[in-house]
C-alpha cells in the first residue's frame, strides 16, 4: 500500500483510531463530557476527511476495497448521521447513568463497519465489514446493561444475526466453488461468460440474499425489527435504522451492479417479491401498533421495500433515486428517534402513544420536529420524503415496474393512517389529571446537544424538500463513478 492509499482510507482510520482513543480514555478516567466532545470532534473530522479524500478517488486499495465517489458519498452520509446521533446521545444519557461512554466507542466501531461495506469489492472485506458492524450493534442494542428489555433485544439480535451470517457464508462458499474467486468482478466475469453452473451460482447468491435480507429487515426476514427497536435505547435504534441499513444498502447496490442482476431473472423476481411483500406487510402491521418505536420499526420495513423498487429499476436513474431516498430516510428516521430520545424520561423511552398525548401543549418544539419527521415518512410535499418517493416512483415507471409502483402508491396511502394517528394524539388536549400525565415524558437535564441535532435535521428535511438540486447533482456524479468503473447501463 502506498501513502496515497493510506490517505484514501483516512475516514476508516479516523473511525478506528477514535474507538481506540475512547477505549483508553474510559480505562483511565470516566468523564462523559470529555468522551462526548471527543466523539463529536472525531465524527466531524471523519466527515472532513471524506471531502479531502475525493481528490484521490477513484483508487483501488489492494483487491479488497475501492475508494471512489460512490464509497465516499455513503461514508460521508454515515459520519454525518453518526455526528447527529452522538449529539442526541449526549442529551439522552443522564449524568446518573453508569457506563455511558461505551455508547460512543461502539458507535465508532459501527461507523467503521458500515464504511468498509460501502467500499467492498471482495467477499472478505464485505464479511469483515459486516461482522465489525454486527458486533457493535450487539453492544449498542443491549446498552445500557441495567435495562432488561435492552438485554433481551440484544440477545434476539445476536441469535438471528449469527444465523444470517451462516447463510451468507454458505452461499458465498457455493459461489466460490463455481467461480474459483472471492472478488465480485471475477464472479461477474465468470457468470457473464457462461463459465459457471448457473443454478448453483443463483442458489449461492440466493443464500447470500437471506443474510442481506436479515440486515435490511425486509419481509420475510423482518420479525426481529420491532422487538429490537423497542428494546434498544432510542439513539441505538436510530443507528440501527440508519447507519446499519445504509451500509448494507450501499453494498447491495454495488454488488448487484457489478454482477448485473439483469442476467438472472430469477433473482430479479425474488427481489420484486421481497419489495412488494415489505411494502404491504410493513404498512399493514404498523396499523395495529400502539407504541411509537414499533410503528417506526414497521414503517422502516415498508421504506426498505420502497428502496428496493428503485434498486430493481437497475439503471443509473434507479441508483440515483435509491441514493436520494436513502439520504431522506436517514435524515427522517434520525429526526423521529431523536425526538423520542429527547422526550424520554430516565430509565425508559417515551414509547406508548399515551406518552405523547397532548405533547404539543407542553413541548411544542419537539412536537413540531416529530410532526415534520412523520410527514416526511408519509411523503407529504415540501419534505425530503416526498421527493424521495416521487423519485423512486419515477424510476419504477421508467423501468415499467408497474405492479411495484401501484403497490408503492397504495401502501403509501395506507401509511398515512398510522402517521396521522400519532399526530392526532400529539395535538389532542391533554387530560389532566390522569394516568397519561403521570406517564408523560419528564423534563431532561440537558437539551442543548440534542436540540442542536434536531435543528440540523429540521433544516435538512425542509431544505432537501424545497431545494434538492444540490444533492441530486452530487448523487448523479456519485452514480456516474460507479457506472463508469463497473459497466455502463445496458452493457
Amino acid at each position: 500500500m502506498s501513502s496515497a492509499d493510506l490517505l484514501a482510507l483516512s475516514p476508516l482510520w479516523i473511525a478506528a483510531a477514535a474507538a481506540l482513543v475512547l477505549l483508553l480514555l474510559i480505562a483511565v478516567k470516566r468523564q462523559f463530557g470529555l468522551a462526548a466532545g471527543f466523539s463529536l470532534a472525531a465524527a466531524a473530522s471523519g466527515l472532513v476527511a471524506v471531502f479531502l479524500c475525493a481528490r484521490l478517488a477513484p483508487r483501488t486499495v489492494t483487491s479488497l476495497v475501492v475508494v471512489d465517489g460512490y464509497a465516499l458519498f455513503f461514508t460521508g452520509l454515515f459520519f454525518a448521521a453518526g455526528f447527529i446521533i452522538f449529539l442526541l446521545a449526549s442529551s439522552y444519557f443522564r449524568p446518573s447513568a453508569e457506563r455511558r461512554e461505551e455508547f460512543f466507542l461502539a458507535g465508532f466501531v459501527a461507523l467503521l463497519g458500515a464504511s468498509v461495506l460501502a467500499g467492498s469489492v471482495h467477499f472478505v472485506s464485505f464479511f469483515l465489514g459486516l461482522e465489525i458492524l454486527s458486533v457493535s450493534l450487539y453492544v449498542l442494542i443491549s446498552f445500557p446493561l441495567g435495562r432488561r428489555e435492552s438485554i433481551e433485544a440484544g440477545i434476539k439480535y445476536l441469535v438471528l444475526a449469527s444465523a444470517s451470517a451462516a447463510f451468507l457464508l454458505f452461499g458465498a462458499a457455493l459461489v466460490y466453488g463455481e467461480t474459483g474467486g472471492l472478488d465480485f468482478a471475477s464472479w461477474a466475469a465468470r457468470a457473464a461468460a457462461g463459465a459457471v453452473d448457473r443454478p448453483l451460482f443463483v442458489l449461492g447468491v440466493s443464500l447470500m440474499i437471506v443474510g442481506i435480507g436479515f440486515k435490511l429487515a425486509v419481509v420475510p426476514f423482518h420479525m426481529w425489527t420491532p422487538d429490537v427497536y423497542q428494546g434498544a435505547p432510542a439513539p441505538a435504534s436510530a443507528l440501527v435504522a440508519t447507519i446499519s441499513k445504509g451500509g448494507m444498502l450501499a453494498f447491495l447496490f454495488r454488488f448487484f451492479w457489478i454482477i448485473d442482476i439483469r442476467r438472472f431473472p430469477s433473482l430479479v423476481l425474488v427481489f420484486a417479491l421481497i419489495a412488494g411483500a415489505s411494502m404491504i406487510v410493513g404498512n399493514l402491521l404498523a396499523l395495529r401498533q400502539n407504541r411509537v418505536k414499533r410503528i417506526l420499526a414497521y414503517s422502516s420495513i415498508s421504506h426498505l421495500g420502497y428502496l428496493l423498487v428503485a434498486f430493481l429499476a437497475n439503471s443509473t436513474i434507479g441508483l440515483e433515486a435509491a441514493a436520494f431516498y436513502l439520504v431522506a430516510y436517514v435524515i427522517t428516521m434520525t429526526a423521529a428517534f431523536g425526538t423520542v430520545a429527547l422526550l424520554s424520561p430516565e430509565g425508559a423511552d417515551a414509547d406508548a402513544l399515551d406518552d405523547y398525548r397532548g405533547i404539543f401543549w407542553r413541548r411544542p418544539g419537539a412536537a413540531a420536529v416529530l410532526t415534520l419527521a412523520l410527514l416526511s415518512l408519509a411523503g407529504i410535499p415540501l419534505t425530503a420524503g416526498f421527493l424521495g418517493k416521487f423519485y423512486v416512483a419515477a424510476a419504477g415507471v421508467g423501468s415499467s415496474l408497474w405492479a411495484l409502483v401501484i403497490i408503492l402508491v397504495a401502501a403509501s396511502v395506507v401509511g398515512l393512517y398510522y402517521y396521522l394517528r400519532v399526530l392526532v394524539v400529539m395535538y389532542a388536549r391533554p387530560r389532566e389529571p390522569g394516568p397519561e400525565a403521570a406517564r408523560s415524558p419528564g423534563p431532561r437535564r440537558s437539551y442543548l446537544a440534542g436540540g442542536i441535532g434536531l435543528a440540523i435535521l429540521v433544516l435538512l428535511l425542509l431544505g432537501l424538500g424545497i431545494f434538492p438540486s444540490g444533492l441530486i447533482e452530487m448523487i448523479k456524479r456519485t452514480v456516474a463513478t460507479l457506472a463508469g468503473v463497473v459497466h455502463p447501463p445496458g452493457a
